[in-house]
């Protein structure tokens, strides 16, 4: 039997053991994914994150609303028996498939649903391909932020539709928790989401670590950690110096929240003997962002320049697995509060910056919208102490008369108040209140 045919014949018994196969559908998600006849549906997030879990819902939904199972191919493109497959063979696929049911080839829809697709070169051309000559629709998933629209538009003509998954945000696990958490909230039910608020805490957002003990937990995050970093760095970029990207994750993460520069890390690699020059390592922080592990905030400036040439910040995907990775000394639980504000924003919103006002005073994130400042953002564990309480107001309401906004909030571990300042208000609110009020999506 040729390779060709062996490959076909494990292609068809992927595709016939899915099918017997009861679908593990999890917490449903709340992200509003909608499907355009013509384009491949795209969902790209860190690994982990639970976008296979969501594919299977979609499966699910699909299956009650009349589909046939035999309607379903769905490959998981790191299956190791598929691992040759290349951009030259990947028509191996829908021959496999096709031989199976040939009777439905040109006049059923068939849904393809291709996990972690970007596992396979020379994938785009084979998408574009099925969606021109076969009556299909494509979901795919991904780990990498080039799966963007605009990243594969060239190769895919404009054939895709991109929609970012992160992490359970706080509302997704109330829903795991199974703990109502729409409209006003009662005595009991406020106490049950309080006490929900300290489990996300501690435990963070990825589904599968929600209900394990610490232990557990923190050797479940360190796996996430060197996977992606070995498989969506190393290996993706065939990185020949791997242990200066795993020393420059690991300093980020104990630097999460704080400012950096391109400078500064080179002189760190350069201290630990790694010869890496300012370019590579440039390189490494597009990769981490491109991983969604790590992500980079810019200085809120309408010049490009100096926006490239402040300091930036760093984050982290999810501020649970920098408690579980980091080395504990720089990291402190401010740090880790401002990381979960972020992670709440960028979930919603693409482009965040920090804010620094013209006398010097920071603001962790300035949100913009169509271009124009919306939303000032100050994470701040506690204002019991007049000196923090006098720095972070006066830093807000410096920002807001600059950008002539009338409000700002301030993020804090728990307290409700209301400060009046020149020309506006600043809302101080407790953390899982700030997570509640978000927008579910910011469609």
């Amino acid at each position: 039997m040729t390779s060709g045919n062996q490959l076909i014949e494990t292609i068809k018994s992927i595709i016939l053991d899915f099918q017997d196969t009861p679908l593990e559908t999890g917490v449903p998600r709340r992200l509003r994914i909608e499907t355009l006849h013509g384009k491949a549906t795209v969902c790209i997030g860190v690994r982990r994150s639970g976008k296979s879990t969501y594919m299977f819902q979609v499966i699910q939904r699909l299956l009650e609303g009349g589909v046939s199972r035999q309607n379903i191919l769905y490959l998981n493109c790191f299956d190791d028996r598929i691992h040759t497959l290349q951009q030259d063979n990947l028509g191996l696929i829908t021959e496999a498939y096709y031989s199976l049911y040939p009777e439905k080839k040109n006049t059923e829809t068939v849904y393809c649903f291709f996990d972690e697709i970007q596992a396979i070169p020379g994938w785009e051309r084979f998408i574009d391909r099925l969606m021109r000559t076969e009556q299909c629709e494509v979901f795919l998933t991904g780990s990498s932020a080039k799966m963007l629209s605009k990243e594969i538009a060239t190769q895919m003509r404009g054939r895709a539709l991109s929609w970012e998954m992160f992490p359970f945000s706080f509302r997704e696990f109330l829903d795991y928790k199974g703990i109502e958490s729409e409209g006003a909230l009662s005595t009991k039910k406020r106490f049950l989401v309080q006490k929900a608020f300290e489990a996300y805490w501690e435990t963070g957002g990825f589904p599968e670590v929600a209900g394990l003990g610490r232990n557990l937990r923190i050797k479940t995050h360190q796996e996430y950690f060197h996977t992606i970093l070995f498989r969506d760095l190393v290996e993706r970029h065939d990185v020949s110096h791997p242990k200066a990207v795993t020393d420059l994750a690991h300093w980020l993460v104990d630097n999460t929240a704080s400012l950096y520069s391109v400078n500064s890390l080179t002189g760190y690699l350069k201290s630990l003997g790694h010869k890496a020059p300012k370019s590579a390592v440039s390189d490494y922080l597009e990769w981490f962002e491109d991983a969604y592990v790590l992500f980079t905030v810019r200085i809120f400036d309408p010049s490009l320049a100096r926006r490239n040439a402040n300091p930036k910040k760093i984050y982290c995907i999810d501020h649970a697995l920098v408690t579980s990775v980091s080395s504990g000394m720089l990291v402190n639980s401010g740090h880790l509060l401002e990381n979960l504000v972020f992670t709440a924003l960028r979930s919603l919103y693409p482009e965040l910056y920090y804010y620094k006002t013209r006398t010097g005073r920071e603001v962790d994130f300035i949100v913009p919208m169509r271009g124009l400042p919306q939303m000032l953002v100050q994470a701040c564990e506690s204002l019991a102490n007049p000196q923090t309480r006098k720095r972070e107001t006066a830093a807000l309401g410096e920002a807001m008369a600059e950008l002539k906004l009338t409000t700002g909030t301030i993020v804090t571990r728990s307290g409700h108040e209301r400060i009046e300042v020149d020309g506006g208000t600043i809302e101080v609110v407790p953390a899982w209140r700030f997570l509640l009020d978000l927008p579910e999506s910011t469609g």
